[in-house]
């Protein structure tokens, strides 16, 4: 089959690369342009974009896909169908309507749960204990077309974001070789239409979200920690006795052990007292350092009990 194949983000890579793999024509990848980046705000091309240079395919970079311009360039490539993949940009009826087999996406979510852009994270954050991937048919509401193909898996009870991202983004692989499987010859099946009533949904995150509060449960600022790396991360600040600083939490356990300290509290047995449980910590980084083992904090620090853990601005 002749796609057309739009991505800019790193779950779309693995799915890119797949297609050629399974024999299907990889007509032009279609990418968002260079974004200014980093502390020097250098322009960055998109992971896809890098990997699309690294492996051949020709590539297109635009801010806007629903130009009529850009319309009929897609149109003079006669491909049979569009494969959308954490791309960045709506495409309106007039793009779909180019490709015979109109567009697919793949989005890492057992939808109609977890629609938009971050369902991985959200997934964490609810305490799922499994998720998936979905292939569906792309139409005007976001997410909400009907679905070809679904694909389960187990989320790991220390699995965090970017570990279950990039495993999401392998299983996306087989999800979308079976969705163009069923293709027969002309056309693909119409999909199932998801229940609405079970939709939920899933923003994208800010850096905000990563503010740590510890009046709440141990067992959800442990699920934060997970659904928060690499991004936007889980930041507090440590207080001893002589520096403040802010942290961010890499690997964190919860347990229900109840405390008669208050929330944030570091106690005896350097645990960490939060508004339901206590936090044993693993793994963290310091603003501007490299992350280090706990036990390495408290010699570093000469950390004690009676020093606290509150969120950042209290």
């Amino acid at each position: 089959m002749r796609v057309v194949f739009f991505g800019s983000g790193s779950f779309a890579v693995p799915a890119m690369r797949s297609l050629t793999a399974a024999g299907h024509d990889v007509a032009v990848v279609v990418s968002q342009p260079p974004r200014p980046a980093g502390r020097g705000k250098q322009l960055m091309p998109t992971p896809v974009a890098e990997a699309a240079a690294r492996y051949g395919f020709e590539l297109l970079t635009t801010d806007n896909v629903n130009t009529p311009e850009f319309i009929d360039r897609m149109a003079a490539l006669k491909a049979d169908l569009g494969v959308v993949i954490d791309f960045g940009q709506k495409l309106k009826a007039p793009l779909r309507g180019v490709f015979p087999s109109k567009c697919l996406n793949v989005h890492g979510s057992l939808l109609p749960k977890y629609r938009g852009a971050a369902p991985v994270a959200h997934a964490i954050l609810a305490g799922e204990s499994g998720t998936g991937v979905s292939v569906f048919r792309l139409t005007d509401r976001m997410d909400a077309g009907p679905v070809l193909v679904r694909r389960e898996t187990l989320i790991g009870p220390f699995e965090n974001q970017q570990e279950l991202h990039d495993r999401l983004a392998g299983i996306g692989c087989d999800a979308l070789r079976a969705a163009l499987g069923l293709h027969a010859g002309v056309a693909l099946p119409p999909g199932e239409p998801q229940d609405e009533s079970q939709a939920s949904q899933a923003p994208k995150l800010n850096k905000a979200d990563g503010l740590i509060r510890f009046d709440q449960s141990a067992e959800l600022i442990a699920r934060q920690c997970r659904a928060f790396f690499p991004w936007p991360g889980a930041r507090c600040r440590y207080v001893g006795a002589d520096r403040s600083e802010e942290v961010t939490l890499l690997a964190v356990t919860p347990a229900p052990t109840l405390s008669e300290y208050p929330p944030g509290i570091l106690t005896p047995i350097l645990t960490v007292a939060t508004g339901s449980g206590t936090l044993e910590i693993h793994m963290l980084q310091p603003a501007g350092r490299k992350p280090m083992g706990w036990q390495d904090f408290v010699n570093g620090r000469r950390a004690r009990p009676g020093d606290r853990f509150e969120g950042l601005g209290a």
